[in-house]
């Protein structure tokens, strides 16, 4: 399937790119043309949507692209096919489950309020490990203001924090004891 997407986006020729997004990007504040095609756009969006689930690591330039389904220029087009490109780099990545897996859980969590110019709101992400395997990650906008960094990094791990208890709990309910720290 991926090697259909790459044929579609026209881009089986092309060089592979490291990464999946610019670091410092300004996509929010780009003042290109309009793209002509605006359907072409929101057809390779989702199928980057739909590639997420099992990527990860492609949540966030997906998240950045989705917001300009309505209004795409020149530059989120660009951005987009930068992510085609890294996926031609970098066929094999997705979400792999060990079964020589040690069962901790380690959780990370951040926000961030300067990928957010236009919306001044934090944007929140986490992710939990089941040994060295990942099993859970979220990225997510706030829906309140926060007042500072440290108020929105508290709200942060609060949300990865109830996923882990959740995540116990699950763990437990399929007969597998977790005794150890999260």
């Amino acid at each position: 399937m991926l090697w259909t997407f790459i044929a579609e986006a026209k881009l089986l020729g092309a060089k592979p790119s490291n990464v999946p997004i610019e670091h410092n990007h300004c996509l929010a504040l780009t003042a290109d043309f309009l793209f002509p095609h605006p359907d072409q756009y929101r057809r390779l969006v989702g199928h980057l949507i739909y590639l997420c689930f099992t990527r990860p690591k492609l949540s966030y330039c997906v998240d950045v692209m989705s917001q300009f389904m309505q209004a795409s220029k020149e530059a989120h087009w660009e951005a987009a096919l930068r992510v085609v490109r890294y996926l031609k780099g970098n066929p094999g990545q997705g979400v792999l489950l060990r079964k020589d897996c040690d069962l901790q859980l380690p959780g990370w969590s951040d926000s961030d309020w300067v990928g957010r110019p236009l919306t001044r709101r934090f944007l929140n992400g986490w992710f939990i490990l089941l040994g060295s395997s990942l099993i859970s990650w979220k990225t997510k906008k706030q829906q309140t203001v926060s007042r500072s960094s440290a108020d929105a990094e508290y709200r942060s791990m609060t949300t990865v924090t109830g996923e882990l208890k959740w995540l116990k709990g699950l763990l437990h309910s399929l007969g597998i004891s977790h005794s150890q720290p999260i």
